[in-house]
C-alpha cells in the first residue's frame, strides 16, 4: 500500500478517528472522576475553592459536580450515549481549569494549562462533530438524512 492509497483509506474513515478521540477522552475523564472520588484529591479541590470553614458547602458542591461529571460523563462519552450533552457538561470544568492554570503559563513543568486547553478543544470538536458510527447514539437514533455532510452528498449527486 503506497502513501496515496493509505491517505485515501484514512480519509474515508475520518469519522472513526473522531470516534477514537471521543472514546479516549471518555475513558480518561472516567478515570479522572474515579480519582476525584478518592480522599487525597479532595484536598486539591478544597484549595481551588477556598480554605474558609464557612465555604464548605461550595467546596462540596464543586467537588461533587466535578467528580460526578467526569465519571458519568466519561462513561457516556466512551460509549457515545448522549454524546453532545456529556461533552457539554464537561465544558465549565475545563474552562475553569484553563482559567486556574493560566497563571502557570505555557510550558510549565506540569503542563496543566496545555492539557486542560487540549481537552477543552477536543470536547468542543466532539460537540460540533457529534457521535460517530461507533456510538450508541448512532445505533439508537440513526443518522439523519440532513446530518453533517448531507449537503455535499446532494451537491455531488451521490445520494443513496
Amino acid at each position: 500500500m503506497n502513501w496515496r492509497q493509505l491517505s485515501h483509506w484514512l480519509e474515508e474513515r475520518r469519522d472513526i478517528w473522531l470516534d477514537l478521540l471521543r472514546i479516549y477522552l471518555g475513558v480518561g475523564l472516567f478515570i479522572r472522576g474515579m480519582i476525584l472520588f478518592g480522599g487525597e484529591s479532595g484536598v486539591m479541590l478544597r484549595q481551588l475553592v477556598g480554605e474558609s470553614s464557612h465555604e464548605w458547602f461550595a467546596t462540596a458542591l464543586v467537588a461533587h459536580y466535578v467528580a460526578i461529571s467526569h465519571a458519568a460523563g466519561g462513561v457516556l462519552l466512551a460509549f457515545g450515549l448522549l454524546t453532545r450533552v456529556a461533552a457539554a457538561v464537561q465544558l465549565p470544568i475545563l474552562v475553569a481549569a484553563v482559567v486556574l492554570h493560566a497563571s502557570d503559563g505555557l510550558f510549565a513543568l506540569g503542563q496543566s494549562l496545555e492539557f486542560a486547553a487540549f481537552v477543552l478543544m477536543s470536547l468542543l470538536v466532539i460537540i460540533v462533530a457529534g457521535p460517530g458510527r461507533l456510538s450508541v447514539d448512532h445505533y439508537t437514533f440513526g443518522v439523519s438524512k440532513d446530518g453533517p455532510g448531507a449537503s455535499s452528498r446532494h451537491a455531488h449527486g451521490s445520494v443513496q
